[in-house]
């Protein structure tokens, strides 16, 4: 038998006024999106920005249903906007803020593994990583320089 070590490395900010101004300014677009949120049930508000490679930014945000598994993710929501409208762009960076409405949330809150799987699969597409920020509503920050850090074991086209 041998051993598998796996190791990731993720890089944290204190706050949003750490990270470099464009992500600033990518963050707060995910913040507004995060704004736009239908969570009635959940009261878990989530919002996601996309940086294009043509400089275009998509925005989505949660959006949920009564129907539980029909809604669908801020991530998800963007990263399938951007790949109808801009299929043969690729995706630079995400950023990411979620939430509970009722307080506020400190902790870094990274994409759930649906979303990870997701991305994975635009990050096998376009052949180049997709750098991942993501925070609570205020606090630290984390970013991770690919989705490999978060989903190492990855399930792709290649085992199909």
């Amino acid at each position: 038998m041998k051993e598998l070590k796996i190791e990731s490395t993720l890089y944290i900010f204190d706050s949003i006024e750490e990270v470099p101004e464009n992500i600033q300014s990518l963050m707060k677009q995910a913040v507004n999106a995060r704004k736009k949120a239908y969570a009635p049930y959940s009261k878990f508000s989530v919002g996601a920005a996309l940086l294009l490679e043509n400089g275009e930014v998509v925005t989505g945000s949660n959006q949920e249903n009564a129907s539980y598994p029909s809604g669908l993710c801020a991530e998800r929501t963007a990263i399938y906007y951007a790949g109808a409208q801009y299929p043969y762009i690729k995706i630079l960076t995400i950023a990411i803020t979620a939430g509970l409405q009722t307080k506020t949330t400190s902790n870094p809150i990274p994409p759930c593994g649906a979303c990870r799987q997701a991305i994975a699969e635009y990050e096998v597409k376009q052949e180049s990583p997709i750098e991942i920020y993501f925070m609570g509503k205020i606090g630290k920050v984390i970013k991770s320089n690919s989705l490999a850090n978060l989903l190492p074991l990855v399930f792709d086209k290649s085992v199909l």
